[in-house]
């Protein structure tokens, strides 16, 4: 497969999409909520999609929980990471486990429906960050370690790969990347012993199938975002962490990249880098540049984040105890978050 990850437009495939799934530098498709209207038409859309491509392409979608969940309707609806450890406690249940159900439960529905990945789990701190807050875990170190793990083995049992991100830390950046240039000034030192912490100690357990690297400027090592930094992701994340998984460019779409040129110079700037795959999202002239603009690599790795083969359908699985246990649970916090917001 190649390096490059595209979007689509609507709830089907057009023959425009068709065919750029044929391009060799494809390495796969990201989900948005636009694309979706109901399962079943989701399960439809990722079967055209496998169809259309002459190889075994990678389908992922952002699906953390919380206000990031691209499909609601006919989900579970998983909440934000932050809120784990007091839901468990209304639920009664220790943190720890109730981290690992939602992984499962997450996972599971997704794999329902063949799709490969979400990218999760958040790793950052909820520091100062405007986009990060309820979507970290804690404020605490080592509590998003212990409440990420966790999580990833809920994953790893639904068939699902863990995505890390946004590393070295976003979570003490108030920037939003999406729509700013972002810098974090404090010195190396600091970084290490705080945000990069989660990503070190999860590293050093062998969680991590991927890692995504933030678009935040650490002017006190590198004056390039970390995603494009040979310095964050080739000294610190390959070498000094000794990382042996798959490495995302956020999109390149973002504000907080355009400080290294046009989508092509992104691109190939985050590859030389470090970066083994791409995401190119909401701008289809961008993705057509990079069909057109860049050198015909591969990613035989990229092969490692396929999911597992999960045997249930979606009936099966809405007749499963386990499933229908833990949807239950995450429904009923549904529930008392409205009631709650509706006072």
């Amino acid at each position: 497969m190649g390096p490059l990850f595209i979007d689509l437009l609507g709830t089907e495939l057009s023959a425009e999409e068709a065919e750029m799934l044929q391009h060799p530098l494809v390495a796969g498709v990201i989900l948005f909520s636009r694309n979706y209207q109901d399962r079943a038409q989701l399960i439809e859309l990722v079967r055209t999609i496998r169809v259309a491509s002459n190889q075994r392409l990678l389908i992922a979608v952002d699906h953390e929980g919380g206000r990031v969940q691209r499909f609601r309707e006919q989900f579970s609806a998983i909440p934000a990471m932050g809120q784990i450890a007091n839901t468990a406690n209304q639920l009664g249940l220790s943190s720890i486990e109730w981290s690992k159900q939602l992984g499962w439960l997450m996972a599971v529905e997704l794999r329902a429906c063949d799709i490969d990945i979400s990218f999760a789990p958040v790793l950052d701190i909820n520091g100062v960050s405007d986009v990060i807050g309820q979507r970290a875990f804690s404020d605490k170190p080592e509590q998003i370690t212990q409440l990420a793990s966790a999580f990833i083995d809920g994953m790893s049992v639904a068939g699902m790969k863990a995505t890390g991100k946004h590393f070295p830390g976003h979570g003490n950046v108030k920037a939003d990347t999406h729509h700013l240039e972002a810098r974090d000034n404090r010195s190396f030192a600091d970084i290490q012993q705080q945000d990069m912490q989660v990503f070190a100690s999860l590293i050093a357990q062998n969680k991590l199938d991927a890692v995504m690297p933030a678009h935040v400027i650490y002017s006190q090592v590198d004056e390039k975002p970390a995603g494009f930094s040979k310095i964050w992701l080739q000294q610190i994340l390959r070498k000094s962490l000794a990382f042996k998984g798959l490495i995302f460019s956020d999109d390149l779409s973002m504000k907080g990249a355009a400080v290294v040129g046009d989508h092509v110079a992104r691109a190939k700037q985050a590859l030389t880098a470090g970066c083994d795959l791409l995401l190119a999202c909401n701008d289809r002239e961008a993705s057509i540049s990079l069909l057109d603009g860049l050198e015909h690599t591969q990613v035989p790795a990229g092969e490692r984040l396929v999911g597992k083969a999960y045997s249930l359908s979606w009936s099966e699985l809405e007749a499963q105890a386990q499933y229908k246990e833990i949807a239950a649970r995450a429904a009923k916090i549904a529930q008392m978050s409205s009631e709650t917001n509706s006072l």
